[in-house]
């Protein structure tokens, strides 16, 4: 059986994305389990290895098929339009923000045509996308923008544990009007379908943590719980997901990491990520669900305060390529 073809989008050329790759492929194993491609700037690369002290030749390549695949021979697909100029490690580069936009739709373009078999995507810095031009939250908006995605979440996977989110990018204010029956069940649905295929799971028991303290104790410290979230559970119950809730978030993640729950569904960003993170930071991986293809990420951001220190840890992203290889080969619609 060919090995899967994984494209790595390099990112914020001025953050840590390009150190954390060129350090996973000097990881013999990445090559065991899938052909690497790195979807960037080859003179960026050149400097990420001498940066973390490590052996690897840049290969330049156009196309695809001029890729050798070989390790210590990295292959670095060049984009003709994704210029850099002066780059300064750790400081915001205008160039190198849009490289690291175009870099993603090149990407989108190629999983969409399965030329690649998964996709995993190096850091950007949202500010630096917006002062180059463009306007979205995260990849993960983005992308489910590229593909027309409709129905998608963030999972997050570390430490043992599978964590979905219900909202994505918000302002703490503004959670609350996002947090409706329809958009809870949706995911609520997605995560149980994903559990089966993905992790073969089956009848996954689903953990749904509250908005508020105590999930509303009641109504006393909010309705959101009683007139959207547990409607939604209810409905999910009825059918045939094994969805319990909603939870305070609070013993939530306890009750996971004691193997209570399969995953767990929590409603805004911080409330799933603070407990993954804190569990397993180094390792955890960011799983966009509900896309047409395969797209990983790692879990942590540009780091504009240890770019170009060579200090950086490359864990996640060794974690994140392997599980985009495991996941390609696994039917999803």
């Amino acid at each position: 059986m060919e090995k899967p073809i994984i494209g790595i989008t390099m990112g914020d050329a001025a953050g840590i994305g390009p150190e954390v790759i060129a350090r996973a492929m000097s990881d013999r194993t990445i090559y065991k389990v899938c052909c690497p491609l790195v979807i960037g700037n080859p003179q960026v690369m050149e400097e990420a290895f001498k940066i973390v002290k490590k052996k690897g030749k840049v290969h330049s390549i156009k196309k695809i098929p001029d890729a050798q695949f070989r390790y210590n021979n990295i292959d670095v697909l060049v984009l003709p339009d994704a210029k850099i100029d002066n780059l300064v490690k750790g400081q915001i580069n205008i160039s190198a923000a849009r490289a690291s936009v175009f870099y993603i739709k090149e990407a989108t373009t190629l999983a969409m045509k399965k030329d690649l078999s998964a996709i995993v995507t190096g850091p950007i810095n949202k500010m630096a996308i917006r002062k180059a031009g463009f306007y979205f939250d995260g990849h993960t908006e983005f992308l489910a923008q590229m593909t027309n995605t409709r129905r998608y979440a963030m999972m997050f996977i570390g430490g043992g544990l599978y964590v979905v989110l219900v909202t994505t990018h918000l302002p703490l204010k503004r959670i609350g009007n996002f947090i409706i029956r329809e958009k809870v069940l949706k995911i609520i649905k997605l995560t149980s379908e994903i559990m089966e295929t993905y992790f073969k799971i089956k009848n996954p028991k689903i953990g749904v943590g509250g908005l508020n303290p105590h999930a509303g104790e009641s109504g006393v410290f909010g309705q959101e719980e009683i007139k959207e979230i547990t409607p939604a559970i209810n409905e999910a119950r009825e059918k045939g997901i094994n969805a319990v809730g909603p939870i305070s978030p609070d013993i939530l993640f306890f009750k996971a990491k004691k193997k209570e729950f399969d995953v767990v569904i929590a409603m805004y960003h911080d409330q799933g990520l603070i407990p993954i993170k804190m569990i397993d930071f180094e390792k955890t991986v960011n799983l966009t669900i509900g896309l047409p293809f395969i797209r990983t990420s790692v879990d942590h951001g540009v780091a504009y305060d240890i770019a170009g220190k060579g200090i950086a840890s490359h864990l996640s992203m060794v974690q994140a390529i392997k599980l985009a290889a495991k996941l390609s080969t696994v039917k999803f619609s």
